[in-house]
């Protein structure tokens, strides 16, 4: 009886014609570094652990096809991922070690940082952490008197358009860390970062409180795909 086509793969021993191409696409990236290749090319060298047997150029490219770019890829709930035909969760594990390590890169910065001395690590920072995010998070990071962060706390995470925020639990929680500043950060997973008037109201009732307590608070930061937008260089507080 002929052999079944599954069974002709499995007792080939030929080498796939996707063998050359993942070695040439390794070499690419250790010889010309990242910038060197592009977003699907990225995903694909990413997927070649978890899908050791298979062509992942078409895994990367129906990712991308779907959220656009590789940062949303990485970023994406891991219950969308799996809405792509073939995205195992061996390969969303994978695709979620990218995110991590890119947070926690992102968190070692800031850290070694003065915080305000280097405004663009904090903005990367959020961005990394909650632009792609599909609810509303609320955080906070708590800094010293040297404007150098404490803690990176997310306080409460809501639904696709609202996060309750209780201002004096806000300040409960920096004055138990001796915090003598704040920064506010929340997500709009509309990608839209434009600050709602009940966005500016609840910050300004942080503020009233924290201020009497010595603690500033330097700023609101709204963060989304397409952006972020800051309360402070919007003249909002």
């Amino acid at each position: 009886m002929p052999a079944k086509t599954s069974d002709i793969d499995d007792q080939s021993t030929e080498t796939p014609h996707y063998h050359g191409h993942r070695e040439r696409l390794r070499e690419r990236f250790h010889s010309a570094g990242s910038d060197a290749l592009s977003d699907y090319e990225l995903l694909e060298l990413a997927l070649f652990a978890s899908i050791p047997r298979r062509d992942t150029k078409p895994f990367a490219k129906a990712l991308l096809k779907k959220f656009g770019s590789f940062a949303e890829v990485v970023h994406a709930p891991a219950a969308r991922l799996r809405e792509v035909d073939g995205i195992s969760d061996a390969s969303i594990n994978q695709i979620k070690l990218i995110a991590a390590a890119t947070h926690r890169i992102a968190k070692g910065e800031i850290r070694k940082s003065v915080a305000l001395s280097s405004w663009n690590d904090v903005i990367g920072y959020c961005r990394a952490g909650m632009a792609f995010a599909d609810k509303e998070q609320f955080r906070i990071l708590f800094l010293d008197k040297r404007n150098q962060l404490i803690s990176d706390e997310v306080q409460q995470t809501g639904t696709v358009d609202h996060t309750p925020v209780y201002p004096r639990e806000v300040m409960k929680r920096a004055l138990e860390l001796s915090a003598t500043a704040i920064i506010l950060v929340h997500n709009h997973p509309s990608g839209d970062p434009t600050p709602s008037q009940a966005d500016i109201q609840m910050t300004r009732a942080i503020i009233d409180i924290a201020g009497p307590l010595g603690i500033s608070v330097h700023d609101h930061i709204i963060v989304g795909k397409n952006g972020h937008a800051s309360l402070k260089g919007l003249k909002l507080i």
